[in-house]
């Protein structure tokens, strides 16, 4: 089973910018709560969408320069990359049907 991938300020651009396949970036923390209520779904999602979307975690506190670069100002917020640029960006504890629609959209 797919799961999402912990990348940090360094991995970055290899593991995201360069990627030959979209990425779902999750921007989180361990002190949030939002964060952790949509953990399992993330989850789930890495699993339906295995071998179409890679899906990483970008820990904000241990890597504020890939944070802030892109502007992250609250978290959960999911950034899906596509040809190494941001295409979709949804912020917040969504409902899974928000984040597939998103994932839809930017795979299509």
């Amino acid at each position: 089973m797919a799961h999402p991938i912990d990348i940090s300020d360094d991995s970055f651009k290899q593991e995201v910018l360069d990627s030959d396949q979209p990425v779902l970036v999750d921007f989180w923390a361990e002190w949030c709560g939002p964060c952790k209520m949509i953990a399992p779904m993330v989850d789930e999602l890495a699993h339906e969408y295995d071998g179409r979307v890679k899906f990483a975690k970008v820990n904000v506190d241990d890597n504020p320069k890939t944070a802030m670069e892109y502007g992250i100002k609250g978290i959960p917020t999911m950034l899906i990359f596509k040809n190494g640029k941001p295409v979709k960006q949804v912020v917040g504890a969504v409902a899974k049907s928000v984040l597939q629609k998103n994932l839809e959209e930017a795979t299509a």
